[in-house]
């Protein structure tokens, strides 16, 4: 049974705050909108939520996994079950099918025949996959593998991605069309888990190849780097061949896949994620042979006139901390990183090219005090805008009734000047005819030659 007590940002403690069974919901009413408190109560009996791992792992064990792994570079592709696509890719010669075989303990890849000098070889990389269902302790897993033969095998390499990436973004497409259907319960995912691109161990930096083809994948793929046959270098040249190789991811802007930390993980974990970080780019042998050791035992290894390689023995290559990364411990990791970000991101651009544009407040979390407080702004901004609107419709017609007003004055006091004028005129000439017949004077010139 768990302690009760609640814990906010300010960290003052209120344990009591719900001794007498009140609601927490109450309870948090009162706080500010800036303190979200956590709370947790202290159960009084068995409630059967802490098996809810147990539901999950029922169910994953039910449905199977899937994975596909790619493998690019000299070493074949590998292939996880429970639904693991993965690519490996490297030139040819380098180990990958063997290695493939190694990780998972079976042969995935059958012994191939060298092929004749005369033979006629293809001029272009090609894209194989293989897939496996393989079961462990109950556990179901469909494996794919992706091999590229013929990747960087001819003279001139230009372009030689392009079928890769063409392939990677196809599944990306099938993907997608499956999501937009109107049926969605038998959708498959083939998308690329990991990728394993092999180096040639020349001991020197990578080539040109190899950087122009992680820089066209890392952003649609997890990348996971393997310098392949670690045993034609020493130790030396093992660590300093890794430090070139990370100081040039470094400086392309390469971005590999990194195994995640979480929270309150234990300090053994801890230590266990630095390790297997510190061994990228792994140096890995691969052998499907098992060989006798001079002590009498039988383990997978190469054996040479000076001595044995052991696969599974740390001290000899990486081979343990490759397959700890890739299936035991991360493989859920490479899943969901390529299912949330790789995806995601590919989908977002595939969609945008295409026209869609995505409402930004659509799904989007929103505090329903500050969504009210914004709501009460753009309304009263609302009401602001038709208030001003009213005031400039008011101020026109206020403006047109007083030009009509002062039109019309203006024509009244130009009638009332004319007809001042009118009326002066008739004064003057009365006055004048007042004046003339008070004189004794005729009234007209015509008048007085009458009275001559």
């Amino acid at each position: 049974m768990s302690d009760s007590y609640t814990s906010s940002r300010n960290g003052d403690p209120s344990q009591h705050a719900f001794a007498n069974g009140s609601s927490p919901s109450l309870a948090t009413t009162n706080l500010t909108t800036a303190v979200s408190p956590v709370i947790r109560k202290k159960l009084m009996g068995y409630v059967g939520f802490a098996n809810l791992p147990n539901q999950v792992h029922r169910k994953s064990v039910r449905k199977g996994f899937q994975f596909t792994a790619m493998v690019v570079g000299a070493t074949p592709s590998c292939h996880v079950p429970c639904f693991i696509y993965s690519i490996m890719l490297g030139e040819s010669g380098l180990g990958k099918s063997t290695l493939i075989n190694t990780l998972f303990n079976t042969t995935l890849y059958p012994p191939k025949d060298p092929l004749p000098p005369a033979a006629e070889r293809s001029k272009t990389v090609a894209i194989e996959s293989i897939g496996a269902d393989i079961e462990e302790n109950g556990v179901r897993l469909h494996l794919t593998v992706v091999d590229t033969p013929g990747f960087g095998d001819f003279v001139n390499n230009d372009d030689s991605w392009k079928p890769i990436v063409e392939n990677i973004e196809s599944r990306f497409d099938s993907y997608l069309e499956q999501e937009n259907r109107v049926n969605r319960t038998k959708v498959v995912d083939n998308r690329v888990h990991a990728c394993l691109y092999f180096i040639q161990p020349t001991g020197h930096s990578l080539k040109q190849i190899d950087i122009e083809f992680m820089r066209r994948l890392h952003t649609k793929v997890n990348l996971i780097p393997v310098i392949a046959k670690a045993d034609t270098l020493t130790e030396e040249e093992v660590a300093d061949f890794k430090e070139r190789i990370l100081a040039d991811i470094s400086h392309h802007n390469i971005h590999i896949f990194q195994a995640p930390t979480y929270e309150n993980e234990d300090e053994e974990t801890i230590a266990e994620h630095e390790e297997i970080a510190s061994k990228i780019p792994f140096a890995v042998v691969g052998s499907d042979k098992l060989v006798s050791t001079p002590d009498g035992r039988q383990i997978r290894g190469r054996a040479y006139p000076w001595g044995i390689v052991e696969v599974d023995n740390e001290d000899h290559c990486d081979f343990v901390k490759l397959r700890q990364m890739l299936v035991r411990t991360y493989m859920e990791e490479l899943r969901e990183y390529t299912n949330d970000v790789l995806y995601e991101n590919w989908r977002t651009e595939k969609l945008l090219s295409m026209g869609v544009a995505q409402d930004s407040s659509v799904f989007k979390e929103i505090n329903p005090a500050a969504r009210l407080q914004e709501e009460r702004v753009q309304h009263d901004a609302k009401l602001a805008k038709m208030e001003a609107e009213m005031k400039m419709v008011f101020q026109q017609k206020v403006q047109e009734k007083e030009a009509k007003l002062k039109q019309s004055e203006e024509e009244l006091y130009a009638r009332h000047k004319e007809m001042k004028d009118a009326l002066e005129k008739q004064r003057a000439d009365l006055e004048d005819k007042k004046r003339k017949l008070e004189g004794g004077r005729p009234l007209t010139p015509e008048k007085a030659s009458v009275c001559r």
